[in-house]
Order: structure tokens, then C-alpha cells, then sequence
């Protein structure tokens, strides 16, 4: 039985640095035996298909092809379809009545809680606001994420230590559902 997962590279062809073209992205996927191979977007999402693994483990392959194809270590995490859904389902923000640049989300390797967040004063970002999930952080940022002082707050390295943190405008994470679910 094979499974469909999202392969989500944190900080690729960012700014001119840790090119990654995403044709050879999709033929290290096919190498490492995966079907179905599909890529979204040159900022580092790749569909699959495999029959083998489970998400850490398709990740830390893929993260370990990747330094040794390209020459440097690329943070991956891999979501399989049923939990990107679940993640969309769950949004606590009106995600229909808000622009897809207003709404992110940041995947986590591990499960996070409100203590982690503790030090992030809330209300003096107002109206910006977040707020948790099952592996993942809903970023409400009325001016986008370019712009947004809490979402960079929130990515402060005490924030995230021990943490593979990765986000995704809300476009991006409803299509994921889409070519996760096909």
C-alpha cells in the first residue's frame, strides 16, 4: 500500500543561496524509489508517493540525499496526506474570509505547547495572532508575513530550539492538501 506525503525543505532558493532546482529534486525522489513525483512552487515542496517509510524516516533519507547530492544539509520534514488535511480542517482562523497571504502555517518536527510560547508577549502584537496545533502554529499576520513583527518573534532560535520549523502561506498548505490527496 502505498501512502502520499508532502516532502516540505526549509530555506531553499531563498535569496540566491542553497539552490535546489526542483527537476532535481523530483529525480532524487524518483532515485530514492518514490512515485508519482510532483513539485510546488522553486521554494521546496515535493509530492510523493512511497510504500515504504514513515515520515521521520523519509525525511532524515531525503534530508541525507539532498547534502550529499547538492553539498549542504537542507532541514526536510514529510507530511502524508491525512495530516495535512487534518491540519487545514482545523484552523482556528476564518480561513475563507481571510487573503491567503494573511494566514500561514509552521510546521514542527515534534509537538509543541503553550509553555514553548511563554516568552512571546501576545498582546503587544495584536492584531496579529497565533495559535497551536497538532505539530504546527496558525499565524493570523493582517499585513503578510513579510511584514509581521510576531511572526518573527516567533521564530527566534529560543523559540524553536530542538525544533525543524518550517512555514507555508496558506495557499501553499491548501494545495498540499490537493496534491497529497490525488
Amino acid at each position: 500500500m502505498t501512502t502520499r506525503y508532502a516532502a516540505l525543505l526549509r530555506g531553499i532558493n531563498v535569496g540566491g543561496a542553497r539552490k535546489l532546482p526542483m527537476a532535481d529534486l523530483r529525480a532524487l525522489l524518483e532515485e530514492l524509489g518514490h512515485g508519482g513525483v510532483r513539485t510546488h512552487l522553486q521554494s521546496g515542496q515535493a509530492v510523493f508517493a512511497s510504500g515504504h517509510g514513515d515520515e521521520e524516516s523519509l525525511a532524515a533519507e531525503l534530508a541525507r540525499a539532498i547534502e550529499k547530492r547538492f553539498g549542504f544539509p537542507v532541514d526536510v520534514l514529510v507530511r502524508d496526506h491525512a495530516y495535512l488535511r487534518a491540519v487545514a480542517e482545523a484552523c482556528p482562523f476564518p480561513a475563507a474570509d481571510l487573503e491567503p497571504k494573511q494566514l500561514h502555517v509552521t510546521y514542527f518536527s515534534a509537538p509543541v505547547d503553550e509553555e514553548r510560547f511563554a516568552p512571546v508577549d501576545r498582546s503587544a502584537f495584536r492584531p496579529e495572532e497565533f495559535r497551536l496545533g497538532d505539530r504546527a502554529l496558525y499565524l493570523y499576520a493582517p499585513d503578510g508575513l513579510g511584514r509581521s513583527r510576531l511572526a518573527e518573534a516567533l521564530a527566534r532560535p529560543r523559540v524553536n530550539k530542538g525544533l525543524i520549523a518550517t512555514t507555508r502561506n496558506w495557499n501553499t498548505v491548501t494545495r498540499l492538501v490537493e496534491l497529497t490527496g490525488a
